[in-house]
Order: structure tokens, then sequence, then C-alpha cells
């Protein structure tokens, strides 16, 4: 629970070309403004010095982005060579990702798709925000799928909760603080997405953390499994009381399940449940799309969303 530092940077996962960090909750990647005195970037450059890249703006490639109030995995290139081959996997949607969250209320059911498709907030004062199809506002939503799996009910703060783990099977911004409001269970915590509360009720942070991170690069296999903060023992206030699935069984089922088919456009579920829905390929990729793919691949720095 302790605030982030230049010290406590954790790493899940370190090899010649990789590193998967557990980063730490209200904490940037990187950031342009001096106001920032302490992000990501800063402390791989602590603890790391001998590996920051000079050709790049912060020294580190990250691979893909968490949200600045979201902890957990995430994984760093080394070099241009490891980027590009990440890159690869993410855009050919071979990548898993499992997440942990406590979401408002008890969910009844052990297992939800959520497939609410997802676009820009285009409302006044809401813009740097995501919506769901069909709500005022709601610009070019495209289609989004996220697989829920309930863990534990309890009380946060004595409020119901649900411990829970979140698979996204697409990519859109902000999906799963999204999709879990759409679904009338928001993040605890979540200030964007949340119920409407007084600021005094939040808890210290929202309550999403990277938990499982696969990426299955041509030269090695990326995989960590980050620490799950949703504890009794590090956060008193929350407080379990039944078990609805064991979160070591959905670990090992993580783990041996194969990874995504390319040609599949989308994950497979992390449980032997029923089976999601399969949307189609994706269309063929266009030109301005690759030229802003080969952009963003030559400096392989993101600014997260706040």
């Amino acid at each position: 629970m302790e605030p982030g530092s230049i010290e406590n940077l954790s790493i899940a996962y370190q090899s010649s070309d990789f590193l998967v960090v557990n980063k730490h909750w209200d904490l940037r990647i990187d950031s342009k403004t001096w106001r920032e005195t302490l992000t990501l970037q800063k402390q791989l450059r602590h603890h790391f010095p001998e590996l920051a890249d000079p050709d790049t703006c912060y020294g580190f490639r990250f691979c893909h982005q968490l949200d600045f109030s979201t902890s957990g995995a995430l994984c760093v290139a080394l070099n241009k060579a490891a980027a590009g081959s990440a890159y690869k996997c993410f855009k050919e949607r071979r990548v898993t990702k499992a997440y942990l969250a406590l979401v408002r209320g008890h969910i009844q059911e052990s297992q939800v798709t959520i497939s609410y498709a997802i676009g820009r907030n285009s409302t006044e004062g809401r813009t740097h925000t995501m919506c769901i199809e069909g709500t005022h506002g709601c610009e070019n939503p495209k289609p989004s799928l996220t697989e829920l799996l309930v863990l534990e009910h309890g009380l946060y703060a004595g409020d119901p909760v649900s411990k829970v783990l979140l698979k996204p099977l697409t990519g859109r911004t902000h999906q799963l603080r999204v999709h879990c409001s759409a679904l009338g269970h928001p993040i605890v915590g979540d200030l964007t997405y949340g119920q409407a509360e007084d600021q005094e009720d939040q808890p210290f942070r929202m309550m999403l953390h990277a938990f499982y991170l696969r990426i299955p690069t041509q030269a090695e296999r990326v995989e960590a499994c980050t620490p799950d903060p949703f504890v009794p023992a590090l956060d008193a206030c929350w407080s379990p009381h039944t078990c609805v699935q064991p979160l070591e069984q959905l670990i090992q089922a993580l783990q041996t399940d194969p990874d995504p088919n390319p040609m599949d456009g989308v994950q497979r579920p992390c449980s032997p449940s029923t089976p999601l829905p399969r949307p189609g390929r994706p269309p063929p990729e266009t030109e301005a799309q690759r030229a802003s793919c080969l952009q963003w691949l030559s400096e392989w720095t993101l600014e997260p969303d706040d």
C-alpha cells in the first residue's frame, strides 16, 4: 500500500531482450512534463542505467500501455529488434493478458462475457473518456470483448464487492473499466467510470491490476505472473467471505492454455466453460495504418492514458 518511490521497482521477468516490471499503482510510464517527479522510466534508469537505449526519447521501449491508475505486468523491450517482435505479437492478437479487479456489488454468475462495443465520448467535458455504443456522444464504437470470472464475494469498507479475473479479448482504450461500469459493477476506486461517491469514500487506489502477461515472440516466450495485491493482508478494508472459483486453478489454466492463433482474431477463454463468440478477422491494414505503425515502432514510446 506504500506509495511509489525510485527504489521500489519490482521485476517479474528478465532476459537479454525483455523486462517485465510490476508497475506501481498511480505511476505514469513516462512523461514529457517537468512536473512528474517519479515515472516508471525514471525507476528503470535508476536501477538499469546500462540498459537504457540512447536511440529512444525515454531510454526504454514500452511494448504496451497501462493506465496511470493500473498496477501490474508491463513489458519493456531492451532493443529495437525485441520491440519489433513484441509489436508483431500484439498486432496479430497473440498476446494473453489477464487482470485482477475488485468491482462493486456481488456478481451472481460465475462467468460473464461482456461484448459492448466501445467508442470515444464526444460529450463536452468527457472527450478524454470512452463509452459504450448507444450512449449519448459515443463516436465510432468498435466491437469489444471481455471475459469476466468471479473469484470471491466479500466486503470492501463494508460495501459488497466481488473480486474478479478479467481477460480482455480485444484491446480498446479503458476497455476493462468501461465494460465493468456498463455491466453495473464498476471497479472500486475508478473515479472516471465508477459510481458517483464522495471523494472521502474512495479507496487509496483504483483496484485494477495487470496480473498475467504472455507474449510468444519468435525468439522467446515472455511470461510473467505478478503477485495478487487484493488480499486482506495488504488491505484490511477488503474482507472476502465466499470463494466462487480458486485463483490458483485459473492461473494453471492461463499458463497451459495454448497461445492464440493469429488467424483466429480472438483469444480463447482461460477456462473450459461456454465458448466465447468469435468475431471475424480484422480488416486488411491500410497504408495509413501501416505508416502509423512504422512510426510507432521507430520510437516505441507511448503516453499512458490518465
